[in-house]
C-alpha cells in the first residue's frame, strides 16, 4: 500500500497540472525523471485500462518502472495472455527505450479515438512495458549525447556490468541433458543465483517468476534484424566460425522474428548497417555465440518465448531521427505483439473442475514443454497444423487430444485429468540440479 500510494503521489508531482507529451511529430530522448513523467502522462489519460508499478531498483535506486494495459489492470484473467517488451538493457542502446514510450503513448491515444484493433488487443491481452532495464546505464550514455557517446560508453549498469552477460547460464545444463534426454524445461537455477546477478537482473527475474509471460521481445541497437534463440552455441567456440543453435521451437521462432522484421519498414530488406540479413532474421548463435543472455534464460526457465531486437544503426541516434524510426517500427511493435494469441490455449482441470497448477503441457514432436499456471491456464505458440498434445501433472493420470491449429487466433482446447490410482507410478519430469554453472566463457560485447 505504501508502495501503491508514492506512485501515485509521484505520478501527481511528475504531470503536474497540465500534464502534456510530445508525440511522434517532436520526439526527443527522455532523461530518467523525463521518462517516468511520461509514463504517468499515459496512465493520467488512460487511467481504467493502465497500471504503473516498479519491479525494483537499480544499482543507484532508479525504479525499474513497467506500465500495464490491460482491460483489468493488475488482474491475471484465466485465459487471457501476459506479454511484455523490455528496452534499453544496454544503456547506450536508447532507440528502444524511446520507441516503448512512444508506444505506450500510441496505445493510449488509439484506444481513446476507439481504434477497433488496439481496442481489441487491450482487451485480450495483459501487455506489459518495460522502457528501460538500465537506468543507470543510460545516464551515463546520456551525458555524453548522441554526438559524442562511445560504443561501450554505459552499455553496462554503474557497475559496468553487462546485463545481458548476467543471466544464470542455463544453456550449459540445457545442453547437457540433451545427451540423456533429459529435462527440456524450467530448468533449475544454480545455488546463490541470486548473489550471482546484478539488482537489475534480479529484478527481471523476479519479474518474470511474478507473471505467467508467454512472448516478449527485448530491444536492442547497434545493427537492425530481428534475433532468436538459442543465442549460446551447442560447440566450443572457433575462431571464425559460428554454427546455428536451434530451439526445438525453431520453425515458431523464425515465424516471430520474419512478423517483426516484414512488418517494419526496412528490416526485412536484409541489407543494414553495412550487413546482410536474409530476411532480416537470425539465430543468434548463427551471428555469434552469446553467453548468459535474456532470451535464452526466458525459453529455459520461463514459459516465455522472447526474441532480441535490433533496431538501429546508430545506438544513440539522434533526436532528429526518432520520428523516422517510430514510424518504422510501430506496425511492426504491433503485429509481434499479435502473435501472443496464436496456437492453443486452455485450462486443466481434475476431475472436480478444480484448476491444476504447474501441470504440464507437451506436443508429440516438439521437445520443449510449457506449464500451466496458477489459475491452470496455459498457452502454447504453435505453427498451423495438427498435433498431438498431452497434460500431465503429478498425482493425475495424463490426457492427450489431437487437435489441428489454424492461421488465425489460439484454438482453445482444455483437459480433464483424473486422479491416478494409489499404485500408478506417475511424476513429472522433476530431474535433480546439477553443478554446470561454473564454466568460463569467453566476454563478447556485440551489439546484444
Amino acid at each position: 500500500m505504501w508502495l501503491g500510494w508514492n506512485i501515485v503521489w509521484l505520478g501527481a508531482l511528475l504531470i503536474g497540472l497540465n500534464g502534456t507529451v510530445a508525440w511522434a511529430s517532436d520526439i526527443q530522448h527522455h532523461r530518467y525523471e523525463e521518462l517516468v513523467r511520461a509514463l504517468f502522462v499515459v496512465q493520467s489519460e488512460c487511467p481504467y485500462i493502465t497500471r504503473i508499478y516498479s519491479i525494483g531498483r537499480s544499482v543507484e535506486g532508479r525504479h525499474l518502472y513497467v506500465l500495464e494495459f490491460s482491460d483489468n489492470p493488475g488482474i491475471h484473467e484465466a485465459m487471457e495472455p501476459e506479454f511484455k517488451y523490455v528496452g534499453n538493457m544496454h544503456g547506450n542502446e536508447v532507440l528502444g527505450r524511446e520507441l516503448l514510450i512512444q508506444l505506450s503513448q500510441f496505445l493510449c491515444e488509439e484506444y481513446r479515438a476507439g481504434n477497433q484493433r488496439i481496442t481489441r488487443l487491450i482487451h485480450d491481452t495483459r501487455i506489459h512495458i518495460l522502457p528501460t532495464m538500465n537506468p543507470d546505464g543510460y545516464e551515463v550514455a546520456a551525458n555524453q549525447g548522441p554526438e559524442f557517446n562511445g560504443y561501450l560508453v554505459g552499455r553496462g549498469n554503474s557497475r559496468e556490468v553487462d546485463l545481458n552477460r548476467n543471466f544464470p547460464d542455463l544453456n550449459a545444463l540445457m545442453y547437457y541433458y540433451e545427451k540423456t534426454n533429459d529435462r527440456n524445461h524450467h530448468l533449475p537455477l544454480p545455488d546463490n543465483w541470486e548473489h550471482q546477478v546484478e539488482l537489475e537482473t534480479l529484478a527481471v527475474i523476479k519479474w518474470m517468476q511474478n507473471y505467467n509471460f508467454v512472448l516478449s521481445a527485448n530491444l536492442h541497437g547497434g545493427a537492425v534484424v530481428a534475433n532468436y534463440p538459442f543465442d549460446k552455441s551447442r560447440d566450443p567456440r572457433i575462431r571464425g566460425k559460428t554454427t546455428y543453435a536451434a530451439t526445438p521451437d525453431d520453425k515458431i521462432f523464425k515465424k516471430l522474428a520474419r512478423t517483426y522484421s516484414y512488418a517494419h519498414s526496412w528490416m526485412h530488406k536484409g541489407w543494414n548497417c553495412g550487413d546482410f540479413f536474409d530476411e532480416g532474421i537470425t539465430n543468434g548463435a548463427s551471428w555469434y555465440s552469446l553467453s548468459k543472455g535474456m532470451q535464452d534464460f526466458n525459453y529455459l526457465y520461463t514459459n516465455c518465448f522472447e526474441i532480441t531486437l535490433e533496431l538501429s544503426c546508430d545506438k544513440f541516434p539522434p533526436a532528429s531521427a526518432l520520428s523516422r524510426e517510430w514510424l518504422g517500427n510501430r506496425e511492426a511493435l504491433i503485429s509481434f505483439l499479435e502473435q501472443v494469441h496464436h496456437g492453443i490455449k486452455g485450462m486443466v482441470y481434475d476431475n472436480n473442475n478444480n484448476p491444476i497448477g504447474n501441470a504440464e503441457i507437451s506436443v508429440a514432436g516438439i521437445n520443449h514443454d510449457v506449464t500451466t499456471g496458477v489459475d491452470g491456464d496455459y498457452f502454447r505458440l504453435l505453427l498451423p497444423g495438427t498435433y498431438t498434445v498431452t497434460a500431465s501433472a503429478s498425482g493425475y493420470l495424463p490426457s492427450t487430444i489431437t487437435v489441428t491449429v489454424g492461421p488465425a487466433e489460439a484454438i482453445q482446447l482444455h483437459f480433464y485429468l483424473k486422479v491416478a490410482p494409489k499404485d500408478t507410478n506417475l511424476t513429472q519430469s522433476h530431474h535433480s540440479k546439477k553443478n554446470l554453472f561454473s564454466a568460463k566463457v569467453p566476454l563478447n560485447l556485440g551489439p546484444r
